[in-house]
């Protein structure tokens, strides 16, 4: 009994040195994004190399990469025509759906990862979203998750980038994420997945830091810390502006 279960131990320790074989190094173009006042998006290059300890193992291997945008909750309301005029007739509450999320991927999403390990890290655009549950009344509570995929892939801030990771030689790995204009401020929760035979051996976490810079992060700041100045301020810039608009068209008048 003692050498069976001597024997067990060996095999776990032994198949855990496998995984520990391969892991994920990761470099970044950039850490940081910084939206100023003319920001119209960034482009973010993402690069490693796979190292190991031993041989290749056997395997379909793959490289899977999200990046995720600060989380919140979203009211999605369904519009029906009443009477020739659009109303709301329809709300559904989405728990937590991710600000921006890309899901890059070395060869198709459902060759290179199980449907299993998806569920369990939530990685696919459409795990990626928590919506806990709907009202009793509402037949097709997954049909607002959809919309919300629907609009945010128009407006680029939801990517699905399959085969968009180039591996050399098993063990270099590469690819560039865009980011969009319409960023939320926050930090960007990015991974990075090692698959062998669509299971995950090995996950590498990091953060890239967008935030409001200069005169952005100026106004930004005073709107929440002092919002009567903020509205005075901007008052005052209004009127300066209709002043001066106002002023050029009567010169323009009279030249």
């Amino acid at each position: 009994m003692m050498r069976i279960l001597a024997f067990i131990i060996m095999l776990l320790m032994f198949s855990k040195n496998l995984v520990a074989n391969e892991q994920i190094v990761l470099g970044l173009s950039q850490d940081e994004v910084a939206i100023t006042a003319n920001f119209d998006g960034s482009k973010i290059l993402l690069f490693g190399a796979i190292q190991r300890d031993a041989p290749q193992p056997d395997g379909k291997m793959g490289v899977i990469i999200t990046i995720a945008g600060p989380s919140q909750p979203i009211a999605v309301r369904k519009k029906e025509k009443r009477f020739g005029i659009w109303v709301n007739n329809q709300t559904v509450e989405v728990d937590a759906a991710p600000s921006f999320y890309a899901v890059a991927t070395s060869a198709p999403f459902t060759e290179i990862v199980s449907d299993v390990e998806d569920l369990r890290n939530k990685i696919s655009v459409e795990r990626a979203i928590r919506s806990v549950g709907a009202p009793m009344h509402i037949q097709d509570s997954q049909s607002f998750t959809e919309a919300v995929i629907r609009i945010r892939k128009d407006q680029k801030l939801y990517q699905s980038l399959e085969n968009e990771i180039v591996v050399d030689q098993s063990t270099l790995f590469r690819t560039s994420v865009d980011m969009p204009a319409n960023l939320t401020e926050g930090d960007y929760f990015t991974r990075i997945f090692l698959t062998r035979d669509g299971k995950i051996v090995s996950q590498f976490d990091t953060i890239i830091d967008v935030k409001k810079v200069g005169l952005e992060r100026f106004l930004f700041n005073l709107s929440r810390e002092n919002p009567l100045i903020y509205g005075l301020l901007s008052l005052a810039i209004a009127i300066i502006a209709g002043w001066v608009a106002s002023s050029f068209f009567r010169y323009i008048r009279h030249t």
